[in-house]
């Protein structure tokens, strides 16, 4: 099947053109050699034509200055490299994309112009004579509005009559290198058997750090640089220079433009947005909605999804017979997936309220203003991109600061990002919060329950500075970063686009975290149904003769004995063991074995205690965990279990505590470091158990 790739500048459009040409039949993986995301998909491009698209990451040249910009050079570089390319270019900034397509065209890959946001060039009162501007360059140039659907029928087209024509497509290089290194050119043309000057002088120039080469060709490549000094960033200016002169000139009579082509609306709105208060006031309200949406539209779906699972329990209960694996599958499988698939609503609704966010173009406003803060705690502008990602999940996130070249702040940023409050966390707080705090409004417009939750997004953001200050005296870092970062202009969000963010995070909960939490509800039922065989049937007895004496209900006598069940089994002996250590946060053994099996992930909490309450339960008392939890009672005080000050114990310790093992093994893998990993989880250990320990001190 021939791949074809969507290449060009960050922010030109071509996620929501891949989205268009794939629909749902996309796929995430990772490039060879390293563990940045790799989007491909299925396209049709008519009925006897599938082709694959590989959406590659932006980039601004084939000059690398990040891993995501590499990707791009080694795709295009390989001799595996893709059959046509389509670079994405903006039009209403068509003069800065033009670098990378007159590159990517001198390499002697078969090149398809695709000229997105015409509708934005229009507004700005830019018009580009098409036809005389393809003859120019020789080459076939689409116009599009790809989040409308416009101008695909026509790339497709273009795609298939390339990929029919046995003519191969004329070639003519813009940029004549030969001149500038001939010698080391001849010699890696023979060396590697090609015949384009200008793939010969890349692979002279950036050859050595590919990962497409073999040892033995880098051994070339290194043997040839020796022979022929280079020097990059000479011929990176000098390239640069000449190709800004060509694409002038093919835009001088083909493009024009008034004086100032940049939205009077954008400007306007960026007065607002990027203003020195109100931007951020704008910010912490734009998230007060999102959270209170997630409260406010969410429960009713939530409660269906607890009724279907809880439905299914009794089901189970009644149709098969009773045994062993019957109690396995209500208890342990259905109440475990249950208890994490009902935040499936909730987990929609943060997604696609960010995914608004990102393709409005707000969210680049958000990383713009929030560097002016950053840099007053020691971390370099680029940390702000792997922060805001540490919302969604750390794993990237962290892998996301490879783009910071100083290693101190590098390190900075990798110590702190866990702390932001990622989506896992999200179940565990909305669980707590519908527990604990009151159902009230605040000045008539907030929700008690929604400024809470923004409470704990904003303490992990509170103490994600504090951490990097107090690093930062330490690491001591003398070199100045700076952050350049486009602002693209504000458009309306495609919904299909939205769908497809929405669907893609839903699947990636479901199946990953599914998978931890199926086999942790497993091995939790079976080692909280096994245990002290002599000491559970000791308890039994006592408690069925205590039950005959006080006259109990067949109910209450039921629970106390599932409960008493559990205390003597494997799971029970084990959150005993440990909750004289956990005792002074307000927690007991219940929530101790939650806080250990949930350092797989930590949305595995809600599972757990999903099995745990779930365990002994007759057919008859089939509840959702929430009820659950709210029924549970302290043996000592006689008050519920989860009081305000329990509840908030928890969450701010899960708000510090590094509850993942992907994230411990990434960091490792970033840093190449136990010690670093080590310290890391240590810090964050004893910081959320400080503040858990203070948090429920001061509330009790």
């Amino acid at each position: 099947m021939h791949t074809i790739a969507l290449v060009g500048n960050p922010n030109a459009g071509k996620s929501t053109l891949f989205n268009q040409l794939t629909g749902l039949s996309q796929k995430v993986g990772n490039f060879h050699g390293v563990t940045i995301d790799k989007h491909t998909g299925i396209c049709n491009i008519s009925q006897d034509l599938q082709v694959e698209i590989l959406d590659l990451p932006g980039a601004y040249s084939i000059y690398p200055k990040s891993p995501e910009e590499k990707i791009v050079l080694d795709t295009l570089l390989s001799p595996n490299a893709p059959k046509i390319a389509v670079v994405v270019a903006d039009a209403s900034n068509l003069q800065r994309h033009l670098l990378l397509y007159t590159q990517i065209h001198d390499l002697g890959i078969p090149t398809i112009l695709a000229l997105n946001m015409m509708d934005m060039a229009k507004k700005t009162h830019i018009h580009i004579d098409i036809p005389a501007l393809s003859k120019m360059l020789g080459i076939k140039i689409i116009a599009m509005q790809a989040k409308k659907n416009e101008g695909i029928a026509q790339l497709k087209e273009e795609i298939a009559k390339m990929l029919y024509s046995a003519k191969k497509p004329d070639f003519t290089p813009y940029l004549q290198v030969d001149f500038w290194a001939k010698d080391a050119i001849n010699d890696t043309k023979r060396a590697f058997g090609i015949d384009n000057s200008y793939l010969a002088f890349q692979y002279w120039l950036q050859g050595e750090k590919s990962n497409f080469l073999s040892p033995e060709n880098t051994k070339k490549i290194v043997q040839i640089q020796e022979k022929y000094p280079k020097n990059t960033l000479e011929f990176q200016a000098k390239e640069a220079t000449a190709r800004y002169e060509i694409t002038n000139d093919f835009l001088k009579n083909t493009l024009k433009k008034p004086s100032n082509a940049y939205s009077s609306n954008t400007l306007l709105l960026d007065k607002w947005f990027l203003h020195g208060f109100f931007g951020y006031c704008t910010f912490l309200m734009v998230l007060l909605i999102i959270f209170q949406s997630i409260f406010a539209f969410a429960e009713y779906p939530m409660q269906a999804i607890e009724g279907i699972f809880a439905g299914l329990q009794h089901g189970v209960k009644a149709i098969l017979p009773e045994g062993v694996f019957t109690d396995l599958l209500a208890d342990g499988v259905l109440a475990g997936l249950g208890g994490v698939l009902v935040f499936i609503p909730q987990i929609a609704l943060l997604f696609g309220a960010l995914a608004v966010l990102e393709e409005s173009g707000y969210m680049a406003r958000v990383v713009f203003l929030m560097d002016k803060i950053m840099r007053n705690f020691g971390l370099n502008g680029r940390s702000v991109v792997p922060l805001v990602s540490g919302v969604a999940c750390a794993v990237p996130a962290i892998m996301a600061t490879r783009t910071i070249d100083n290693w101190k702040e590098r390190m900075i940023t990798i110590f702190v990002t866990p702390l932001m409050s990622c989506s896992a966390r999200l179940p565990v707080y909305t669980i707590l919060i519908a527990l604990v705090v009151p159902d009230m409004w605040i000045f008539g417009i907030f929700h008690a329950k929604a400024l809470v939750l923004l409470g704990m997004y904003l303490l992990g953001v509170v103490m994600t500075l504090i951490s990097a200050f107090i690093l930062h005296l330490f690491l001591k870092n003398t070199q100045k970063s700076y952050l350049f970062l486009e602002l693209p202009s504000y458009q309306i969000p495609l919904f299909k686009n939205i769908l497809y963010i929405i669907w893609e995070k839903i699947r990636i909960f479901v199946l990953e975290s599914g998978k931890i939490i199926l086999a942790i509800s497993i091995i939790l039922w079976v080692l909280a149904n096994y245990g002290d065989t002599a000491k559970m049937e000791q308890a039994e007895t006592q408690l069925k003769a205590q039950a005959k004496t006080e006259k109990w209900t067949k109910s209450k006598t039921e629970t106390a004995i599932s409960t008493a069940k559990l205390e003597h089994s494997y799971a029970g002996m084990f959150g005993k063991t440990i909750e004289p250590l956990i005792k002074p946060l307000g927690y007991d053994w219940k929530i101790g074995i939650a806080l250990l099996t949930s350092f797989a992930a930590r949305e595995v909490f809600v599972g757990t205690l999903a099995t745990i309450y779930s365990v002994g339960e007759s057919d008859t008392q089939i509840e959702t965990l929430r009820q659950k939890m709210k029924a549970e009672i302290n043996p000592e005080t006689q008050k519920p279990r989860y009081t305000l000050a329990v509840g908030i114990s928890l969450m701010v310790f899960y708000a510090f505590a590094m509850q993942c093992m992907s994230t411990i093994a990434v960091v490792y893998r970033e840093t190449q470091s136990y010690q670093w990993t080590i310290a890391q989880l240590m810090y964050l250990s004893v910081l959320a158990y400080l503040g858990a320990l203070l948090a429920f001190n001061l509330l009790k």
